[in-house]
């Protein structure tokens, strides 16, 4: 399914390494993160190298709704119960900061940039809504709590934060990404200690970031628990009308809804990857209700890492990995998370202190409801009878039949029909 950014893009191509080479610092992933951290890189004066497996923004990046913000569903208020005033208000600066920059970069580049207004509604709770407006006030930030919004549901209202932004995502990372140290079709097969190993040729660097979605060495950082991905799907109609702003549910299996030119970008059906039941067909159900004479012009689906916390994981691989580091787990909000991330790696590799390091921390805790949940899972599927296992560690796999994939409810690796890898971590293709 090409999503509506794919259909109205033309990236640049790069070519595949072949030989060995040195560098200072080797980017693992082609999607935002590693971009905007290459290009931050190439800015502070480094010596880097970027290898993507496919082409550059195939995965992810390609499918999200790209709203860029710091309102990233009702985490002020989770935040500040679970870790207090000062790191909360840090969130927020450092997303408040990638926002900043995607403005000053935004600003040279034609891709669709737009100051929206950003809410998030609740359909029947609204002592929730009235937390989170409290919490953010009381970190010192300004939210206003909204009774009524444009939207064809019924809402108990919205917390709104004035003056965040939307692109086309793909347009922007084609400007960014144009004169960049690119290698495409570089599928890194193994590291040995710092040295990525390709089909064709290898690559030595004295720091390795590892941004593939789902990071993919297991020996380090216990992703395989601290991590699980979560699926969901966007319609773009055409003769829906405006919503003016952008939109998303507090609820996971909500909706999120926001404008490109005269398309409206619905999202929705959203289920932990290879846990499918009816929320595709439920989001279709929607717009097929609501929308009854909307064109629909486009289909796609994205995943998304999510962490134990809702903060990602930015910064070193894990606590005993010396110049290994990753950006992951971010929860549905990759557009601003992934300028975070750059952001902070970039001062870790340039040596600069970063006030944001201990928020973003892969080492931190792990002690949270969600670990014993994912554990459950991959335990549970990985004493599941199938024929069809994930290479990766081993799980169980489930036909998706919206898709016709074959999807690991554990990770969240995606296999086509045949046995092609579609999504990570599993590093390979099914060999039967």
């Amino acid at each position: 399914m090409q999503s509506l950014w794919q259909s109205t893009s033309e990236l640049p191509h790069f070519k595949r390494l072949e030989g060995n080479i040195k560098t200072d610092a080797l980017i693992i992933g082609g999607g935002i993160a590693g971009i905007l951290t290459a290009y931050l890189l190439k800015q502070s004066g480094v010596d880097y190298v970027l290898v993507e497996k496919d082409k550059i923004c195939g995965g992810t990046t390609g499918h999200t709704t790209a709203k860029l913000t710091l309102q990233h569903g009702l985490i002020y208020g989770r935040l500040l119960k679970q870790y207090g005033k000062e790191k909360t208000s840090l969130y927020y600066d450092a997303n408040k900061k990638a926002l900043e920059q995607y403005a000053r970069l935004c600003s040279a580049i034609d891709c669709g940039y737009e100051i929206k207004n950003n809410y998030v509604y609740s359909r029947d709770n609204r002592s929730r809504l009235e937390v989170e407006c409290t919490a953010i006030r009381k970190i010192g930030k300004e939210a206003e709590f909204i009774e009524k919004v444009p939207l064809p549901i019924k809402t108990a209202g919205a917390v709104c934060i004035k003056e965040q932004a939307q692109f086309h995502p793909l347009k922007f990372l084609s400007e960014i990404a144009k004169n960049l140290n690119i290698y495409e079709h570089t599928f890194v097969r193994e590291m040995i200690g710092n040295k990525a190993v390709t089909d064709l040729g290898t690559i030595s660097a004295k720091n390795v970031i590892v941004t593939t979605h789902f990071p993919f060495i297991n020996k380090h950082g216990s992703y395989f628990l601290k991590l699980y991905q979560h699926r969901s799907y966007v319609i773009a109609l055409r003769g829906a009308g405006s919503v003016g702003g952008m939109y998303v549910d507090e609820d996971k299996k909500g909706f999120s809804f926001r404008d490109y030119k005269d398309y409206l970008l619905l999202g929705g059906g959203g289920h932990r990857t290879g846990n499918l039941n009816q929320e595709m067909f439920d989001l279709i159900k929607f717009v097929t209700y609501h929308y009854p004479k909307a064109k629909c012009c486009y289909e796609w689906a994205a995943q998304d890492c999510m962490s134990l916390d809702g903060v990602p994981y930015i910064g070193k691989y894990s606590a005993s990995t010396k110049n290994l580091y990753t950006a992951t787990g971010f929860n549905k909000w990759g557009m601003t998370g992934a300028m975070v991330a750059a952001q902070l790696l970039t001062d870790i590799i340039t040596e600069k202190k970063n006030q944001y390091l201990s928020v973003f921390s892969p080492s931190r805790s792990i002690v949270k409801p969600q670990l014993f949940i994912n554990a459950s899972e991959a335990t549970k599927n990985l004493l599941t009878f199938s024929t069809k296992r994930c290479p990766h560690m081993g799980c169980a796999l489930k036909w998706n039949k919206a898709e016709h994939t074959w999807d690991c409810p554990c990770h969240g690796s995606r296999f086509s029909r045949k046995g092609i890898l579609l999504d990570n971590p599993a590093n390979g293709d099914l060999k039967n």
